[in-house]
């Protein structure tokens, strides 16, 4: 009997699970074949549902029986199906763009609302409400709309920079179709190299880190190109003052292979060139552009098997030349001179992706991906002159250049498994292979020396491997728990690191969960960059025996809360402790190629906590969201402000953000955006001094000023004025009888607002010294024409 007993208790789990049957497939846009990424997949009158992964992949295991399933996402049409289910199927889904509905007011179901997910600090932005955003010369930006979020700060006034709680742009990991990109900015900071026009997807992570994600302290921007349109030929693009841009998408094969193409490029030097020449002496070319280029091939080898390969190609260079001759009259007589100047400034990134998806079972999902990135930044600056008389010619000449950059190869291999609704298991390994040039510095000469000296090249290998599950314990607790384990080998030294993960959400009552989080993240490389707004000299170097990783301790716990199924709101408090962090040293910086790079740093710890608010509506006439952050962000090193600790340069204390677009009519939309944030903390000198004071405190440090000397009694012990700013923009469309077009107007800085941009010692009119403020940009109006065909 008891044999009996036992032998029962082994089966009964085996006959109920083998009462049960899978549903699997992909969710894509009927109009476009595009992939819907987070699609939302449940079982009517259960709790049971899944969403589709970053290639549209769903897997449902349910019991045999009939079965209502409803499909939704965000901007499309809800699906609804109804069937018996006798065995495994595999049904692919396809969604109707929700701009066929007759209502202007586009609704969606909440069947994954935020209270329901265990991850935290993690937010989905659509593309179609990033475009919509009023954008800096008429340039959609999708970082800048990412600086509109909570918990994330812009560098500078304009500027396309991420400062997320507390950390680094260096802290965050950029990727586009899973390639790291290392350099995100167009303009000197002021445009990014995203186009919104080829992109599909975009997701912010700054906490409750889930254990696939690695290699960063503060967040993962993870973006997805567009695969290329499967069903029919499209195109879109638009004009703007500083830029237009292409895309254009479609079959190769249709329902098979696509394409797509973006291309931008703005026109700063072609409209400026005319003017320099007729106001300068002499030949003068001057210019700057930037230009970037999207490709992407998707094809489907079978219903298990997709391949894709995916290309960016993205540069900035600002250059200048100069020709002239004169005769002069010399001791042997009369000769000819001319010279030419020359001097370049270029900066730019190529990343590529070759994937390969296979659905192995109808649980189970591979992907491999192999990429390569690159970043590099030169400059360089040229003089020929040649002086020519009876004795013949003779030729002066010189170049200089410095470069630097990163370089990575990389394979990895990512799985999906998800035995059942209550199980997602992801798992997976990778290896990289990065090159550092750290900044090298070329001289040749007319006697054709050639030297080349600074910082040698370092390879350095980068490997990781991860595991985590999403799972429900009951319907009240659900947990994400992982292990993301690290290594890194250079120049003979092995650093590893084992990191958990873990976050949990219990549902106090069916709109309102409790939430929790704790990660610990290894950073491997450095960025060195000098600070306030110059030239991009981003010199990434890596972790030596030396210089050790960053590490980061992160805590965070908050309420999620959906009202009326309409609005979601977040209150999330965290906590975060930083080591390993590096700066320059006091009057160190990249030009100093004489000594190395590791001889000029120095290394410390940082803290970041605070509670961020988020109200967040994503659909309806009215859509949008309003954020509030306060938090704290400090920096302690033993060599810098005499080991005392101090504010973090964007350690913000109150940080305000709205953002709105409200569409009153099909053809006819209203943004908005307003900003409100704590002063930047800068450091400015106390008193001043003539220099043969000699009861100045030793300890302190001084800075020469002409005359005198400043004392700066701390480290960014003086705040800016606050900051806050209002956008608008108009936009307005109509449908043609080749496809669309739209006009946009955008005012920036609305009440001409002067904010701080910097600040530095001036005199008066009296010849006093006084703190002046510069500011940057006033109210600037920018028009836009978009199109789509």
């Amino acid at each position: 009997m008891k044999s009996l007993c036992v032998i029962t208790l082994f089966m009964v789990p085996l006959y109920l699970q083998a009462q049960k049957r899978t549903i699997s497939g992909s969710v894509k846009s009927r109009n476009s074949g595009e992939h819907l990424i987070g699609a939302s997949i449940y079982s009517i009158g259960t709790t049971q549902g899944t969403t589709a992964n970053n290639y549209g992949f769903y897997s449902l295991t349910l019991p045999r029986d009939t079965v209502h399933l409803r499909v939704s996402y965000v901007g499309y049409e809800p699906l609804t199906l109804k069937f018996l289910l006798t065995r495994d199927t595999t049904i692919n889904l396809e969604l109707n763009d929700g701009t066929q509905l007759k209502e202007v007011e586009i609704t969606a179901t909440a069947e994954d609302p935020i209270q329901e997910s265990t991850r935290m600090g993690t937010i989905d932005v659509p593309i179609e409400q990033i475009k919509a955003m009023p954008a800096l010369l008429g340039e959609t930006d999708v970082l800048k709309v990412l600086q509109l979020l909570p918990g994330v700060q812009s560098g500078a006034e304009g500027s396309s920079g991420l400062y997320v709680r507390g950390g680094g742009p260096d802290q965050n990991l950029l990727l586009l179709d899973g390639v790291p990109v290392y350099n995100a900015s167009h303009l000197f900071g002021f445009i990014s190299v995203f186009n919104a026009d080829a992109i599909n997807h975009v997701e912010l992570v700054k906490g409750g880190f889930p254990a696939r994600y690695g290699g960063r302290l503060s967040s993962v921007i993870d973006i997805s190109m567009k695969e290329g349109n499967t069903k029919t030929l499209k195109g879109e693009g638009s004009f703007g003052l500083v830029a237009s841009r292409l895309t254009v998408e479609g079959p190769i094969k249709k329902d098979r292979t696509s394409f797509i193409v973006s291309a931008r490029r703005t026109y700063i030097d072609l409209l400026s060139r005319p003017m320099v020449k007729a106001l300068s002496k002499g030949d003068v070319t001057t210019g700057y552009f930037f230009y970037d280029l999207n490709t992407k091939i998707n094809h489907r080898i079978n219903d298990r098997n997709r391949i894709y390969l995916s290309t960016y190609l993205g540069d900035d260079k600002a250059y200048s030349r100069f020709k002239d001759s004169y005769d002069n009259q010399a001791q042997n007589g009369k000769e000819h001179v001319s010279y030419e100047d020359e001097f370049s400034l270029r900066w730019g990134n190529i990343t590529t992706a070759l994937r390969w998806n296979k659905i192995f079972t109808n649980k189970l999902f591979s992907n491999v991906t192999a990429t390569y990135s690159r970043y590099r930044f030169a400059v360089s600056a040229k003089s020929e002159n040649k002086t020519t008389d009876a004795s013949g010619t003779t030729t002066e000449f010189f170049k200089d250049e410095y470069t630097s950059g990163i370089r990575d190869y990389a394979l990895k291999w990512d799985m999906d498994y998800i035995p059942n609704p209550s199980h997602y298991i992801k798992f997976g390994v990778q290896g990289i292979e990065h090159l550092f040039t750290p900044g090298v510095y070329s001289y040749h000469d007319t006697e054709k020396k050639d030297t080349t000296f600074g910082a040698r090249k370092i390879f350095a290998e980068e490997f990781y491997g991860y595991v985590e599950d999403d799972f429900l314990i009951t319907d009240k607790l659900k947990v994400n728990a992982g292990l993301h384990a690290s290594g890194f080998y250079v120049q003979n030294k092995f650093y590893h690191s084992l990191q958990p993960r873990f976050s949990a959400r219990y549902l106090l009552t069916p709109d309102v969960s409790l939430k929790a989080s704790y990660a610990q993240m290894t950073q491997y490389i450095h960025l060195l960059t000098n600070a306030g707004l110059g030239l991009p000299t981003d010199l990434w170097v890596p972790a030596t025996p030396r210089v050790r990783p960053e590490r980061s301790y992160i805590s965070s716990a908050g309420l999620a809360y959906n009202l009326n199924k309409t609005y979601e709101v977040s209150l999330e408090g965290y906590y975060k402790k930083m080591k390993g962090l590096i700066e320059y040293k006091d009057g160190a910086s990249y030009l100093n190629i004489e000594s190395d790079w590791q001889t000029k740093v120095e290394t410390g710890s940082g803290e970041s906590y605070g509670a961020e608010l988020f109200l967040q509506k994503k659909t309806g006439k009215v859509s949008g969201w309003v954020g509030y952050t306060l938090s704290w962000t400090n920096r302690t090193f033993a060599n810098l402000n005499n080991g005392k600790t101090f504010p973090y340069k964007y350690d913000r204390r109150h940080d305000v953000e709205v953002a709105l677009t409200y569409s009153w009519k099909e053809n006819k939309d209203l943004a908005l955006t307003w900003v409100y944030g704590t002063g930047t903390a800068v450091s400015l000198p106390k008193s001043s001094y003539a220099q043969n004071v000699s009861d100045v405190p030793a300890e302190r440090t001084f800075y020469d000023a002409g005359g005198s000397i400043d004392y700066y009694e701390s480290r960014n012990n003086y705040r800016m004025r606050a900051y806050h700013r209002l956008d608008l923009s108009y936009t307005t469309k109509k449908k043609t009888n080749w496809g669309e077009r739209a006009w946009s107007i955008a005012i920036y800085n609305v009440y001409s607002r002067k904010n701080p941009f910097f600040m530095d010692i001036g005199y008066d009119k009296h010849g006093q010294k006084k703190f002046i403020q510069y500011s940057l940009f006033p109210l600037i109006p920018s028009v836009a024409y978009r199109f789509k065909f």
